[in-house]
């Protein structure tokens, strides 16, 4: 992972994250566009989905190497939707990913994509969305609900189990 340390975060809200990173690369070659602000943990996680699912499926899938990671959030001190308990992106806790950016100029959003017209791009985010329970205690992505209709959720809630929806 290429990362800065950033400042800690302590918000009167209650958002916090006393050792926040500010994360550039999820490894040599798999940029995180834009840079996101996440704990160590998280990063690790990230980074470990990257090399071990991410990256080998969209190399096997579309024939090129993943370049990027395009998130839609990282920290951001707010509760989760509908509800006073904060959100994970409230602790820097959770990335969201939008799209993934391979190296020959392909994009992937994260989104439903159609069986019959996107066969990779269906299988991909599928696959996707499938490994990341596990390596990810809470998974929401497309098909879960409207408001992650288009892209990832991800996080690493202290859970018994992980969620994936």
């Amino acid at each position: 992972v290429v990362f800065d340390e950033a400042a800690p975060i302590d918000e009167a809200e209650g958002c916090a994250a006393p050792h926040p990173l500010t994360v550039s690369k999820l490894s040599a070659t798999v940029a995180l566009a834009p840079p996101a602000v996440l704990t160590c943990a998280m990063a690790e996680a990230s980074a470990r989905f990257v090399r071990d699912h991410a990256a080998p499926l969209a190399k096997a899938g579309f024939g090129a190497p993943l370049a990027a990671v395009e998130q839609a959030s990282s920290y951001v001190c707010r509760p989760r939707r509908g509800g006073a308990k904060l959100s994970e992106h409230a602790f820097a806790n959770a990335l969201d990913w939008s799209a993934l950016s391979l190296a020959d100029g392909t994009r992937i959003e994260v989104r439903a994509h159609d069986a019959a017209k996107e066969p990779r791009a269906f299988a991909l985010i599928s696959k996707l969305h499938a490994r990341a329970c596990g390596p990810f205690a809470t998974v929401l992505g497309p098909g879960a609900d409207a408001d992650h209709a288009d892209h990832f959720h991800f996080d690493l809630a202290a859970r018994r189990s992980p969620f994936c929806q």
